[in-house]
C-alpha cells in the first residue's frame, strides 16, 4: 500500500507538531494499526483501511524548515512487505545438540570397548583366571564411583530398600553375563566371541516372545534367519573352536538380554541417572560374584598365576590388569548413559556397530587367522542384526 502525502512546508510542520518529539526524530515510523485516507487529485475522498501495521520511510531533512511550496513525500508500506527477522529456532538447536551428544556417547562407547577387549584378552592370555579378572573389573568400577561420590565429583544417588530389591535381578543377570563372556574370551579369539554375541537379538526376540508374551511382526522373525545362520556358519568354520568358549558366549547373550530388559524397566521408574544406576549395579554384582570367584578358583591359584604372569610379562602385566578393569567400567558406564538417553532399539543398533569395531580391531591386533567362509558367516550375522533393528522400527 502506498500513501502519498503532498503539502506545503508549513502544513507539514503543523502536522508533525502533533507527533511526540521522539517520533519526529525516528528515521522510520511504525503505527500498530493505521487507518488513513489516501489523498489523490483523482480520488479526493477515497478511503483505505488496513489492520496491518504501516511503516513510513525516512524523509530528507525531517523536521527542518523547507522553502514554501516544496513538496514532501512519505511512503508507507505494510508490515508483510518488510524484511523478515530471523529468530533462532531453539527446538532445532536442542535437537541438534541431542544428536551430537548421543553421537559422542556412541563414539566414546565403541572406543572404550575396543580398548577393553584388547587389554582383557592380553590379561587372559597371560593369566587364564576369568573369575578373578571379572571380579577385578567390577571392583575397579565400584572403587571409582565411591571415590567420585566421596569427592563430590558426582552426586551420590538417593536410594532406598525398594531400589536395591528391584536392582537385584539386574545384578544377577549382569554378573552371569559378565563372567560368561570373560570365560568365553579366555578360551577363544575375541572376534569369535563377538560374532556369537552378535546373535543377541535372536535371544531377545525369543525371551520376549516366550517369557514376556510379546509378539512381533513377521519381518522381525525373518531377520533372525541370517543372524542364526551367520553365527552357525562362523562357529562351524572357526579354526580355534572351543565348546566352553562357544557356550560362554551363548550364556552371555541370554543373560544380557534379561539384564537389558530389567535395566530399562528399572530406569523408567527411578530417578537415578544412568551413570549412578550402573555404579550401583557394579557394586551389587561385585557382592554376588566375589564368593563364587573364591569358590571356583581361589587365592592359591590366583597367587601362582600372578607370579607366573609377572615372570613372563614383567611389570607391564600390572598395567594390563588395571587398564582392562578401568576400561571395562568406563565403557559400560557410557553405554548406560546412552541407554538413559535413547530407546532400546537405537541402543541395539549401536551395540551392533560396536561389535563390528571390536571384531575388526581384534583381528588386526592379535593377527587372528580368518577364513573367507568364516568372515562370510560373521558378515551375514551382522547384516541380520541390522535387518532386525530395521524390522523392529
Amino acid at each position: 500500500m502506498i500513501c502519498s502525502l503532498k503539502s506545503s512546508s508549513s502544513a507539514f510542520a503543523a502536522t508533525t507538531d502533533l507527533l511526540p518529539p521522539k517520533s519526529r526524530m525516528t528515521p522510520t515510523l511504525c503505527f500498530a494499526t493505521l487507518r488513513c485516507n489516501s489523498f489523490s487529485p483523482k480520488t479526493p475522498s477515497s478511503s483505505l483501511s488496513s489492520i496491518k501495521p504501516l511503516y513510513l520511510t525516512p524523509l530528507e531533512s525531517f523536521g527542518s524548515a523547507k522553502p514554501r511550496g516544496m513538496s514532501l513525500k512519505a511512503k508507507a508500506y505494510e508490515a508483510d512487505r518488510s524484511e523478515s527477522v530471523a529468530f533462532p529456532d531453539h527446538e532445532a538447536r536442542a535437537a541438534a545438540a541431542q544428536k551430537l551428544k548421543i553421537g559422542i556417547y556412541f563414539a566414546t562407547w565403541w572406543a572404550l570397548n575396543v580398548v577393553f577387549n584388547i587389554y582383557n584378552k592380553k590379561v587372559l592370555n597371560a593369566f587364564p583366571y576369568p573369575w578373578l579378572t571379572s571380579t577385578l573389573s567390577l571392583a575397579a568400577g565400584s572403587l571409582i564411583m565411591l571415590l567420585s561420590w566421596a569427592a563430590r565429583v558426582t552426586a551420590a544417588p538417593k536410594t532406598d530398600l525398594e531400589f536395591w530389591k528391584a536392582l537385584a535381578p539386574v545384578a544377577v543377570a549382569h554378573t552371569i553375563g559378565h563372567v560368561a563372556a570373560t570365560v568365553s574370551m579366555s578360551k577363544v579369539a575375541v572376534s569369535f566371541t563377538h560374532i556369537i554375541k552378535s546373535g543377541e537379538p535372536a535371544f531377545s526376540v525369543l525371551v520376549s516372545r516366550f517369557v514376556l508374551g510379546e509378539r512381533f511382526p513377521v519381518p522381525v522373525y525373518l531377520s533372525l534367519v541370517p543372524i542364526i545362520g551367520g553365527c552357525a556358519l562362523a562357529a562351524l568354520t572357526e579354526l580355534n573352536f572351543d565348546m566352553t568358549g562357544f557356550m560362554g558366549a551363548m550364556i552371555s547373550n541370554l543373560a544380557f538380554v534379561f539384564r537389558n530388559i530389567f535395566s530399562k524397566r528399572g530406569m523408567k521408574v527411578t530417578s537415578v541417572s544412568g551413570m549412578n544406576y550402573y555404579a550401583c549395579l557394579s557394586m551389587l554384582s561385585l557382592l554376588i560374584l566375589l564368593p563364587f570367584a573364591i569358590g571356583v578358583e581361589g587365592p592359591q591359584l590366583w597367587a601362582a598365576g600372578w607370579h607366573e604372569a609377572i615372570s613372563h610379562i614383567g611389570p607391564h602385566f600390572v598395567w594390563w590388569v588395571a587398564a582392562q578393569s578401568v576400561f571395562y567400567h568406563l565403557y559400560n558406564q557410557v553405554s548406560y548413559m546412552s541407554l538413559d538417553e535413547i530407546s532400546p532399539l537405537t541402543f541395539s543398533i549401536g551395540n551392533t556397530m560396536k561389535r563390528i569395531s571390536v571384531i575388526v580391531s581384534s583381528i588386526i591386533v592379535f593377527h587372528t587367522p580368518v577364513q573367507p567362509i568364516n568372515a562370510l558367516g560373521a558378515a551375514i550375522a551382522i547384516l541380520g542384526t541390522f535387518l532386525y533393528s530395521q524390522a523392529k522400527q
